[in-house]
Order: structure tokens, then C-alpha cells, then sequence
């Protein structure tokens, strides 16, 4: 069982020797200090000691090894110093295709690497959250821009999501994002040169594919003013001194930003910095999509700012009258005004003078603001200005990178927040900081620390808990209800009266002085209260703190910049209905305070992160100078302190990092088991369940039962090797599974192992469908091939049957001749008709009727090689006859051979119906071909044809009734006149010049009657 023993001993002799052999292991394991660099996780060092994890971090440190995994987060010591190799393109690409990150070295890909994963896996919760946190120059920002830079790399779309080749890609916006926000809201201070003066929660928006479809920029309580006022030795923000070195001569001359000219608000402008390239920034803000005009007018307005800061007032003699400006300060006033496009005297007016609107009447009344009141006037005219042009910067920039949330499933999200401060002098914006840096500590504290040792204890394991600082308590003095310094804070703002520091610090001391986190310092004249936070104590100073906090903006300045021409500004202070009310209900609009609205948004991003995996990176600081390869373990120590690591790696040594419900479980490794069938599994799951009504048990805890034996099965199909825990109360060891009451505890070897047994399974059963589909595929085209083949044997045969079709009429005659040859052709003539029937019928048949008629070819064949014999001779009889004719019996009428004349009355006209009965002479035989019905085409008249030679060859007259009544002519018949015409095959045809119907057709001619025999039909 996990079991971490520190419980306290009564007998002191126990305690002393445990304490002496606890050290001995602590100097045994430190005497090999060549191999204190090799242990990349903390997790396995023993003993696990704030002295045994720093000389760890301190050996890697040594030997440039800057990552070390802890448990469940990730410490990285600022190297301060580049080392491009830690950061390639190269090294992405490895980590992002190793079968296994964690078995690299520890590094934050491999951090990114991991929540990437999770999101393809889709292991809930999905989406995921990586915290970078630590103090003000440990490399939070850099660790943040490198993520960044990994995931565009990771998770690029190969095709451009709009489809258009001029939008840049979303990861080139999202990459150049980084560059302008930290222009606006970076500044050098004292203890960190790119220190980010907000906060920003960045989330990727992932697809159904994992491709980055989007992302979205949530800020925090930009610091403004360091605007107006910076801390010995600090610097404004970056923007201002990269448009003061980076501005050409035209824009120096546009901007009116002479070379050389010094500024109030720019102090230290003889410090370079990387972060002072001009060029990068107007680049970034390009490709998101900012114009060139647009980015002009922007510098103008901060140029305007830095003329602002110039102007000096003096006291009036007079003191009914405005203060004067300085002599010197001027010209600044005119430029000023230039640049914001503000008439001077009003620029002078809502500077020097303060509107006041009292009684019932309303009535108005203007007063001279003294010197303070003027400067306090002109700084919060640059705050206000700076501050909404940092929020429309933002805006801009989400709508460059945004998509509608239908377009993407998932999120990895971005936290870069400012890092624990304390100053020699500390006010309102380090209390927020610090407030923030407490809260996140208490997320690590809520998520890790205290909830997986209680749900441990929830679960039925044996665990002794192991102390931690919780900083519940500094919470609860922050922000507790009812009574709290937020409250206290805020109360004070809403009172119509001007603050005072020394009665708002004895009201703090009498409402909080319970609180054990609250102290003050006595021996300072200036009001303060001091607050132990978890990375130590800071003192903070009550001057102009509730001023501060109520962040309120003369209605003069709004108006007065509502009232410019500039485009920019016009954008920024836009003219609302609320806007042109009256002064008293713009004074008794309800007081939102700074604190308010910081506290407002951070715990919506805290609802955010506790829908999400988290995962946390700290960023420790070697030391406070900034110098590479130092480390000081003082510095060090106290920050691994704070932030509870040693605690963290302890939990993470003696407990389980994975915990899933039972059902989540099962639903996820169903897969993995092979004792039985989802059939039979359902069969047991429901007499199980009957068993359980009748015995009067709830079938909730048979469910419960029948899920922990499914976990159980599944881990020891899966597990083999390993020992799964029970509850027996006693174990050997720390196993690496055990199966609580509703959850089972994994390591991580057993996850990967899981992961990877269940990616195996996937991919036999995916092997699986493809084989069957295949073999599917394969004998559906073996099936159509055949039956191609079958189809296209078929029509071989049709077509062979056309190409003899021209010779259907030799065919014909051949049968005649047949019938006069009787004795010899007898036996051929049935099996012909046999065979004719059976091709006629394939044609249209099946494929095997086809295949039967090939079959009986070769007799068909021989059966016509007999007729063509036939007919050859025939046909000679045939000719030599007609040439006798023609040499002897020229000009004389001679009767057909064999012919009865039967005398018939005509019809006197074409509207009579034929008789019903047609008689055909059997010779010649170009008359019965000529009787064959019209109507009838393809096989039926071939048919009927066969059918009038057939009945030709049984009766042998030489009449014959016709099979075919009122399907056009049947017969023709001719009385002999005239003389003897001749076809065109010079065969002697008699009556060929007489036509059936004498009175009302005059045709002559046998061809005329081939040719026109369906006008003769009757309707």
C-alpha cells in the first residue's frame, strides 16, 4: 500500500535514532555527487529532501542539463543565457515523433508533447492547461513563446484553412501575436529586462482534426501605471523606445520625435535591449492584419504620450486662477495637441480646471484643480489612452486569429502571468500580482496536494498524510467574506470622501487582526500592512491605493478626447447615449473598482482551468542577477519552498498520478478483455442484477461490484507482470495498481502500458476489418469479372449472329431447297430449327442459354456447310434452266409448274380485309419470302418464317394456310399474263407483273411490290 510514515514518535531515544539513520541515508546518497546529474526525476531520489532535490537541481544545472521532472510538474532553471540547440526545429520534430517523449530527456516539448496527445486520445477532461509560473524573471515568458512556437509546428493544418493564398496561415498569427504584446506590455525592470507587466491565458483552439484552427487572447490587469511613473532603474514599456530608435527620419518628422530629445516617461533610454527591435514589431503587426496607416497613427498617438508626459505645471499666483505651465513645457502642449488631434485650449481646459455639478437645478460650476490635481489630470489622460489602445490591440488581434467556436472541438490552453513581486515599494498593482500568484498556488494546492491525499484516504487506501503549506488562510484575508482587505478596499472607494492612509490602516488592523497572514511593520512612518504570502512576506504601502483602486477618469478628459479628429481615438472613446448624459449621472454611476474587476476575471479563468487537465511548469530564478551559470542555493531553496515542490515530489513518489472511475475504465479498456463476449458479459450483468432484487439489495452496488471485477479482469489480462493491489491491508512495497471503492490508481508505467496494449488491440481489429473488407472487395471483383466475362461471351455471340443475319436469306433459300431435297435434308431441318430457336431465344436470355447455344456451334455449323453444298448445286440447276428458257421460250406464257389457278374476286379497294386464308405457291420462292408479315420483327418473323417451311416440307402441296391472320400480306397470288419476267437473280417469275388489287393500284413490277408492300396493307 502507498504508505508515507512520518508520524511523530512518543520515546525521544526512537525519534534521535531515526533521525540519525535518516541523515546517514541522506549523506550516503549525496557522497556520490558524479551521479546526482543523472536523475532527471526528482520522484526517484531517497531520501526525498529540501537538501537531496536542490544538490540535484544544482549538479543538471552544472552540467547545462536546465529541466528536471517533479512529480507532477516540471522545474526549469533559467539558464540566462541562449542556447539555440534546446529549442530547434529539430528537436521539436523529435519529440513530437518519439513513440515514447517521456523516455527523452525532460523538457518542455515533451510537457507540450503530452497535452497534445491527450487531446488526440480524447481522455476526459479533454482539454488541456500547461501553468508556467514562478517569480518575475525565472523565464516564463520565454517558456511560454516556446510552447507557442511548438504547437504551431505540431499542429499545422497542410492546407490554409480559408483556402486563400493572401490570409496568412493561423499559426503565423497566432507566432506573431507574441512580438506585439509583449511591444505593449513588457517592460525592463528590476529584476527581469522582458518582465510582462499583464497577464494573458492563451487558448489554441484545436479541430476535429488536431490541426490549429484558432486561438484567443484573455488579458489581465495591464500595469498602465508605469505609464506615468517607473521605479528607479526601471524602464517604460517597450514600444515607447523602440519608435524612439527605430523611427525613420519621415516618421521622426511625421511623429515629431526629434533624435536626441529626452522625455520624462522614458527614463534609461541609453540601455539596448533585444526587445527594443523596432522592425519585428511593424512586422507582427502586418501580418496580423494592422495597416501601415493604421500602425502610423498608432505611434503618433504614443508620441503624443511622451509629449504629454513633458508639460509642467507651476502654482498660480492667483489661486481663483488655473496653474500656469512652465515656460519650457509649452511648445509640449501645441505638440501634444497636434498629435491627438485636440484643440490646445481644451487639451489646457480639462487639465487645469474641474467641472462640478450640484443642487437640484443642476447647476454647474468650474474650478481651478491645484498643481497635484493637474498632474494627477495629465497621468490619468495618459493611462486611460494607453490602456484602451493596449485593449483595442487585443481585439485586433483576436479577430485575426479568431474562428467561430462551431470550427473547433478542443483547446490547449497558455497561462503567462506575472510572477511574485515584492519591491521596496509595493502598492496596488503588486497586491493584484501577488493575489494572482496566490490563487494559482492554491490551484496547484486544491488539485494536487490536498484532493488526491484526501481522495486516497476517500478510496480506502492507507495513506498517512504528509504536511503541506496551504495558503487558504492569505486567500481568506484577500478575499474572504464578509470581512477582507478586497472588501475593506472597495468600501472605502465607494465613500464620497478623499482617503486616508492612517485611519484605512487601523480600520484593517481591527477587522483582520485574527488573521495569523496579517502583520504591519511598526517602526515605519508610512501607513502599510504586511501579508505573509507562500513565497514569503511582502509590505504594501496605503498612499494613493484607494485612489488607485477607484480608477476613475474625469468626465472632462472622456469629453475632451471624444471631441478629437484622430481616427484612432475616435474608435477608442466612442460618443454613446451614456456618454452625453449629464455630469451627475456619470458621477452616480455605480464605483467599479479595480480590484473588483481583476477579481471578476480570474475567477472565470479559474473556472476555466478546473474544466481542464492542468499541467504546471516551474520556472525557477538561479539568481537575482541575472547572471548565467550562478546558482544560489539560498534563492533557490526558498523558491522551491513556496511553491511546494519538495511536498509535491513526495506525494508523487509514495501515491498513484492516475486516478479513473470505474466506469470511465471499463468504457475506455473494454476492449481488453477476453474472458467473455459483450453477449454473455450482458447475460451475467443482467441475472446479476435480478439476483441483486431478489435479495432486496440495491442493484447499484452490484453494478459497483460487477465494474470492479471488470477493472480487475482488465488489469490482469493487461498487467501480467504487475502485482495488483487489494485491500488486505497489507503490501509489500508500493504497488503500481489498486483498485479503490469507485476509482482504480495507476502509475504512469501502467497507463503507458494500458495505452499501449489498447493502441495494439485497436490496431489488430482495424487489421481485422481490412482483411474482411478486402477479401470482400476481392471477391465482389472476382464476381464481376466473371460475370463480365459471362456477358461479354454473350455478346460475342450476338454479334456473331448479326454478322450473319445478311445471310439469312441464302439461309432460307437453302431451306427450300431442303424441302425440295427432302430425302437428304430431312434430319438437318429439325435440329437447324432447334438450334435457330435456342440462338434467337440467348440473345435475350441468360448468360448460360448464351453459353449452351456456343456449345452447339460446331453442329449448327456443320448443318450449314451441308446447306451451303445444297444450295450451290441448286443454284446451278437454277441458272442452267433460265438460260434454256431464255434461248427457247422467249415471248411464250408457260404456267407455274404444279399450279392450281383458283379464281378469286379482287377487292375494290384497299379498305377490304384480306381473306382469312392465303394460298402460297411453292415455287418460286421470292413470292413466300415477300409474304412474310410486316408487323412482326426480329425473332417472331424469323419464326413465322421457319414455321411456313416447315409446314411446306410435312404437307408438300402446294398451298398453305397461314400461321399469321390480319398481320399484314400472307400471300400473293397472280393469274398468269402477259409475258415471263425476270428477277434480278434471273429467276423466271410468271405473274410478277400483275398486282393484287387490279382496280385500285396500277404497281407493275415485283420490285415495285418488295418495295411498297406496306401501302398495300390494309388499316
Amino acid at each position: 500500500m502507498p504508505k508515507q510514515e512520518n508520524g511523530q514518535k512518543g520515546d525521544s531515544v526512537i525519534q534521535n535514532d531515526l533521525s540519525e539513520s535518516f541523515e546517514e541515508e541522506v549523506r550516503a546518497f549525496l557522497s556520490d555527487e558524479e551521479k546526482l546529474h543523472l536523475f532527471d526525476d526528482l520522484t526517484k531520489v531517497n531520501p526525498v529532501t529540501t537538501t537531496t532535490v536542490l544538490r540535484c537541481l544544482q549538479a543538471r544545472y552544472r552540467v547545462n542539463l536546465f529541466y528536471t521532472n517533479a512529480g507532477c510538474s516540471l522545474v526549469a532553471l533559467n539558464p540566462f543565457q541562449p542556447f539555440s540547440c534546446l529549442y530547434s526545429p529539430e528537436l521539436m520534430r523529435e519529440y513530437h515523433v518519439a513513440l515514447r517523449p517521456q523516455d527523452l530527456k525532460p523538457h518542455i516539448f515533451a510537457v507540450a508533447e503530452q497535452t497534445y496527445r491527450n487531446v488526440q486520445n480524447q481522455m476526459d477532461p479533454v482539454n488541456q492547461s500547461i501553468i508556467v509560473s514562478g517569480e518575475s524573471g525565472a523565464g516564463k515568458t520565454w517558456t511560454s513563446r516556446c510552447l507557442m512556437k511548438f504547437y504551431a509546428s505540431v499542429a499545422a493544418s497542410v492546407i490554409s484553412p480559408k483556402g486563400n493564398e493572401t490570409v496568412e496561415r493561423i499559426e503565423r498569427r497566432v507566432l506573431d501575436s507574441n512580438p506585439v504584446m509583449e511591444a505593449f506590455g513588457n517592460a525592463c525592470t528590476l529584476r527581469n529586462n522582458n518582465s510582462s507587466r499583464f497577464g494573458k491565458y492563451i487558448q489554441l483552439q484545436l479541430d476535429r482534426f488536431h490541426h490549429l484552427s484558432s486561438a484567443s487572447i484573455q488579458t489581465f490587469l495591464l500595469e498602465k501605471t508605469r505609464v506615468a511613473y517607473q521605479a528607479p532603474n526601471e524602464r517604460n514599456f517597450h514600444i515607447f523606445y523602440q519608435i524612439t530608435k527605430g523611427a525613420t527620419a519621415e516618421e521622426r518628422l511625421e511623429w515629431n520625435l526629434p533624435e536626441g530629445a529626452e522625455y520624462r516617461w522614458l527614463p534609461n533610454p541609453e540601455r539596448n535591449l533585444d526587445e527594443d527591435s523596432f522592425e519585428v514589431t511593424r512586422a507582427a503587426m502586418c501580418h496580423l492584419g494592422i495597416e501601415r496607416c493604421t500602425q502610423s497613427n498608432v505611434f503618433k498617438v504614443l508620441s503624443g504620450l511622451l509629449h504629454l508626459g513633458n508639460i509642467q505645471f507651476s502654482n498660480p499666483v492667483d489661486e481663483s486662477q488655473p496653474c500656469d505651465l512652465e515656460d519650457k513645457t509649452k511648445g509640449f502642449v501645441k505638440t501634444t495637441g497636434d498629435l491627438l488631434k485636440i484643440p490646445v485650449e481644451e487639451l489646457l481646459e480639462s487639465l487645469r480646471i474641474r467641472t462640478i455639478t450640484a443642487g437640484k437645478q443642476q447647476q454647474v460650476f468650474k474650478k481651478p484643480c491645484s498643481r497635484a490635481e493637474c498632474e494627477t489630470r495629465r497621468d490619468c489622460l495618459a493611462k486611460v489612452i494607453y490602456a484602451r489602445l493596449f485593449e483595442w490591440l487585443v481585439l485586433v488581434i483576436n479577430e485575426s486569429i479568431y474562428a467561430d467556436p462551431s470550427v473547433w472541438t478542443s483547446f490547449i490552453g497558455l497561462l503567462d502571468v506575472y510572477g511574485f513581486e515584492a519591491f521596496p515599494e509595493n502598492n496596488l498593482e503588486q497586491l493584484c500580482i501577488n493575489y494572482a500568484n496566490e490563487k494559482l498556488q492554491q490551484h496547484f494546492v486544491a488539485h494536487y496536494l490536498k484532493a488526491q491525499q484526501e481522495e486516497y484516504a476517500a478510496e480506502g487506501l492507507q495513506w498517512s498524510f504528509i504536511n503541506y503549506q496551504d495558503n487558504q488562510n492569505c486567500l481568506d484575508l484577500l478575499e474572504g467574506n464578509p470581512l477582507s482587505i478586497f472588501s475593506l478596499l472597495n468600501e472605502e472607494c465607494r465613500l464620497n470622501r478623499p482617503s486616508n492612509p492612517a485611519l484605512f490602516q487601523a480600520r484593517i488592523e481591527k477587522a483582520l487582526s485574527s488573521n495569523q497572514c496579517l502583520s504591519g511593520d511598526r517602526f515605519s512612518k508610512k501607513p502599510n500592512f504586511i501579508i505573509s504570502h507562500y513565497a514569503g512576506k511582502v509590505c504594501y504601502q496605503l498612499a494613493a491605493m484607494v485612489e488607485k483602486n477607484k480608477d476613475a477618469v474625469p468626465p472632462e478628459l472622456v469629453h475632451v478626447l471624444q471631441n478629437s479628429k484622430d481616427s484612432l481615438l475616435q474608435k477608442l472613446f466612442p460618443v454613446t447615449e451614456n456618454n452625453q448624459n449629464n455630469i451627475k449621472t456619470q458621477n452616480r454611476a455605480p464605483v467599479v473598482t479595480v480590484v473588483s474587476k481583476f477579481k471578476s476575471s480570474l475567477e472565470h479563468l479559474m473556472q476555466i482551468l478546473n474544466r481542464t487537465t492542468p499541467h504546471y511548469i516551474r520556472c525557477i530564478k538561479p539568481n537575482a542577477d541575472c547572471k548565467a551559470r550562478t546558482f544560489k542555493r539560498e534563492e533557490v531553496l526558498s523558491q522551491l519552498q513556496a511553491c511546494g515542490i519538495v511536498e509535491a515530489i513526495t506525494i508523487s513518489a509514495a501515491g498513484f498520478p492516475v486516478r479513473i472511475p470505474f466506469q470511465r475504465f471499463t468504457e475506455r479498456y473494454e476492449i481488453l478483455r477476453k474472458s467473455c463476449g459483450p453477449s454473455k458479459r450482458r447475460v451475467c450483468d443482467k441475472s446479476n442484477s435480478h439476483t441483486a432484487e431478489e435479495k432486496g439489495e440495491t442493484p447499484v452496488m452490484d453494478e459497483d461490484k460487477a465494474s470492479r471485477s471488470a477493472v480487475l479482469e482488465i488489469l490482469q489480462n493487461v498487467v501480467m507482470g504487475q502485482t495488483t493491489a487489494e485491500q488486505t491491508g497489507s503490501g509489500a512495497g508500493t504497488p503500481s495498481v489498486y483498485c479503490g471503492k469507485t476509482k482504480v490508481f495507476l502509475a504512469s508505467s501502467v497507463l503507458e502500458l494500458l495505452e499501449a496494449r489498447r493502441a495494439e488491440v485497436l490496431n489488430e481489429k482495424a487489421f481485422c476489418i481490412q482483411c474482411c473488407w478486402r477479401r470482400f472487395k476481392q471477391k465482389k471483383f472476382a464476381k464481376e469479372k466473371q460475370s463480365a466475362t459471362v456477358i461479354q461471351a454473350g455478346n460475342s455471340t450476338k454479334m456473331w449472329l448479326e454478322q450473319q443475319n445478311k445471310e439469312h436469306f441464302q439461309l432460307y433459300w437453302g431451306i427450300k431447297v431442303a424441302g425440295a431435297v427432302k430425302c437428304h435434308l430431312s434430319h438437318c431441318v429439325p435440329e437447324l430449327l432447334r438450334l435457330l430457336v435456342l440462338s434467337f431465344v440467348s440473345t435475350e436470355s441468360s448468360a448460360v442459354r448464351s453459353w449452351l447455344a456456343r456449345s452447339r456451334f460446331r453442329r449448327m455449323r456443320g448443318a450449314a456447310k451441308v446447306i451451303q453444298r445444297g444450295w450451290r448445286r441448286w443454284k446451278a440447276k437454277m441458272a442452267a434452266l433460265a438460260a434454256a428458257e431464255l434461248d427457247e421460250g422467249e415471248g411464250e406464257e408457260f404456267p407455274a409448274p404444279g399450279a392450281t389457278v383458283i379464281p378469286a374476286k379482287l377487292p375494290c379497294s384497299l379498305d377490304t380485309a384480306w381473306p382469312g386464308q392465303a394460298i402460297v405457291q411453292f415455287w418460286p420462292l421470292g413470292l413466300v419470302l415477300a409474304a412474310a408479315p410486316v408487323t412482326a420483327t426480329g425473332p417472331r418473323r424469323d419464326l413465322a418464317l421457319l414455321g411456313w417451311l416447315g409446314g411446306l416440307q410435312e404437307s408438300g402441296c402446294s398451298r398453305l394456310e397461314g400461321p399469321s391472320l390480319g398481320c399484314g400480306i400472307a400471300s400473293i397470288r397472280a393469274l398468269p399474263q402477259g409475258s415471263v419476267r425476270f428477277h434480278c437473280r434471273k429467276s423466271p417469275l410468271h405473274y410478277s407483273n400483275v398486282s393484287p388489287h387490279r382496280d385500285a393500284c396500277s404497281i407493275t413490277g415485283f420490285n415495285q411490290i418488295l418495295l411498297d408492300r406496306k401501302e398495300l396493307l390494309p388499316t
